[in-house]
């Protein structure tokens, strides 16, 4: 089960700083929170339950005779218990991400199981691999529990719900350590590929491909299962095996091809791309700032007080739809931003740490200031989105 959301090097945020973010995925709903983290359900979901439903049935019939329509009931009901499992293995993913410092915004139960939208990327390679091992290994315990449990219960549907809770865990726990993305043993490769290279972007494009063999094996498995496991493959074994290996081909061409551009980005330095500065007092007409920062040729303009303490950067597109008749009666201040969090950024910002800022607090302009606090310029979004596409190309 993969344990991240797509990252941050997919570009720069558009510069319209009005646009509103979902606070969800489209087609999920909340269902709690747990370590900290949203639950949502994806409405595939609900489409995995009633098949789950319709393959358990013939077995529930088989334990319990005589229960009609109640007999998908009890398929439901194992459908919830299994997915309760998916989501301790997908909090044990959470748990462990904040432990190493990185924010977990959700847990979403989908179609194919689970995933942990985990904000940034691992610095080190120790914490990129406690974070993927943690959910397999969850996985085994609860698979090796229900072992146990196995012995205690008494035969009947509760017998053979712990059965397939069994089963289905260890099953998940073995899986998910194949070495290959987007699953979690392709993220635990990743790490030892990193750690004996010391190259991060090396170590996904390696598990990005161990991803591609997975998803041709999978692809492949329906021809030769009835050599394997005596059982002819059926339609639906083709269909599931078209789903699993389209997913996982997926995941790790898409890893791979963030790695690529990952490789790119340390071009992007704040500083070369900022903008030189005129600071102005925010009470200054806009007709008398833009005159100032024409005769000083800066691109950009930030209000400051009395003082010189800067208070905000003045946006290029509200100064452009100021009529120039208005400029003259108009404070400077009327088409600044505030300098609010995320607005301020320090000037020594590169690569994924600058692109990562940016998307946090989307706007059209940032200040760029020294370690001391001095401003040292003005950074458009326009210019990085620039500079990126030039560096990916």
């Amino acid at each position: 089960m993969p344990d991240r959301a797509p990252g941050p090097a997919s570009g720069p945020p558009a510069p319209d700083e009005e646009q509103a973010r979902p606070q969800r995925p489209p087609g999920t709903f909340k269902v709690g929170t747990i370590a900290g983290s949203d639950v949502l359900v994806s409405s595939s979901w609900f489409l995995v339950a009633g098949l789950i439903a319709i393959v358990m049935a013939p077995r529930v019939e088989q334990v319990s005779p005589g229960l009609g329509l109640g007999k998908y009931v009890a398929g439901l009901a194992f459908a919830v218990v299994l997915y309760l499992s998916v989501l301790l293995h997908e909090a044990s993913h959470a748990i462990m991400a904040r432990r190493c410092g990185f924010p977990v915004t959700s847990i979403t139960l989908h179609f194919l199981g689970g995933m942990t939208a985990i904000e940034g990327e691992a610095r080190r390679p120790r914490d990129e691999f406690w974070i993927a091992v943690v959910g397999p290994i969850t996985s085994v315990l609860v698979g090796v529990a229900a072992v146990g449990l196995w012995f205690v219960t008494p035969d009947g549907l509760l017998k053979m719900a712990v059965e397939g809770l069994a089963g289905a865990n260890l099953l998940v726990g073995v899986l998910n350590l194949v070495p290959g993305l987007p699953l979690d043993g392709g993220r635990v490769l990743k790490s030892v590929v990193w750690g004996l290279t010391g190259n991060m972007h090396r170590g996904t494009i390696v598990a990005g491909w161990g991803g591609r063999i997975t998803a041709a094996a999978v692809l492949g498995y329906p021809l030769v299962q009835d050599q394997l496991t005596g059982t002819p493959p059926e339609v639906l074994d083709f269909a599931l095996a078209f789903i699993v290996a389209a997913f996982l081909w997926s995941g790790s061409t898409q890893a791979m091809a963030s790695a690529r551009l990952r490789r790119k980005l340390p071009h992007l330095v704040a500083r070369d791309l900022a903008r030189r500065t005129l600071a102005v007092p925010d009470d200054l007409p806009l007709a008398e700032a833009v005159r100032r920062a024409q005769e000083a040729e800066a691109g950009s303009i930030v209000t400051v007080t009395g003082s010189g303490s800067p208070v905000g950067v003045v946006n290029e597109a509200a100064l452009h739809a100021t009529p120039e008749e208005r400029r003259p009666w108009v404070a400077v201040s009327t088409v600044a931003r505030t300098l609010a969090d995320g607005i301020s950024l320090p000037a020594t910002l590169t690569g994924e740490d600058l692109i990562l800022a940016i998307t946090r607090t989307p706007a059209a302009e940032y200040l760029l200031v020294e370690d001391d606090g001095t401003i040292f310029g003005v950074l458009s979004t326009a210019d990085v989105d620039r500079a990126f596409r030039a560096a990916t190309r």
